[in-house]
């Protein structure tokens, strides 16, 4: 009987530790970077080419434009990507875009509430992107699972950037 009592208090701790998560951090935030060995307009401009992510992002399925401003803040997009066999459609909407500087994007996927803010910068013909990015979600029990998992969405988006590199330190200068 103390065993079990010891066992029940042991699981209702790890409860409680985990749903305490959920109201103690609001949102999940790292870092990712990368170095390309070309210039930023080229990075840049790879970068925001739509017809290109499938290229870095290879579980991106289909890439539709909702609506396209001029100047591309505001801009809406609907991705659907395939993650472990699933289907999840998102939307990607632009909230700054400053050519060779910056682009920050939110995208809303399915409970998953994430903001990615690249910064491009150039040094000697070589461009760093980099990023930062924060999560949220609009319900509490993913609330409480997104920061245990920071190291896995942090090693996505930087096998991403990895990827972009390959992709663009491969193409023949145009």
């Amino acid at each position: 009987m103390k065993a079990i009592k010891i066992i029940l208090g042991i699981i209702s701790a790890f409860v409680v530790v985990f749903l305490l998560t959920g109201l103690i951090v609001k949102e999940t935030t790292y870092t990712a970077q990368v170095s390309i060995s070309k210039s930023i307009d080229q990075v840049f401009t790879a970068f925001n080419n739509s017809e290109d992510v499938q290229n870095w992002i290879p579980e991106v399925q289909s890439f539709e434009v909702v609506n396209e401003n001029p100047g591309k803040i505001g801009s809406i997009y609907k991705i659907v990507v395939l993650n472990q066999g699933q289907e999840i459609s998102m939307t990607e909407k632009v909230l700054a875009y400053v050519p060779n500087e910056k682009v920050t994007l939110f995208f809303d996927a399915e409970g998953m509430l994430k903001k990615d803010d690249y910064i491009f910068t150039e040094s000697n013909g070589v461009t760093t992107v980099t990023l930062n990015a924060s999560c949220q979600s609009d319900t509490f029990i993913m609330a409480c699972i997104f920061p245990y998992f920071k190291g896995t969405f942090r090693e996505q988006d930087q096998s991403y950037l990895n990827n972009l590199k390959v992709f663009i330190e491969g193409k023949v200068d145009e």
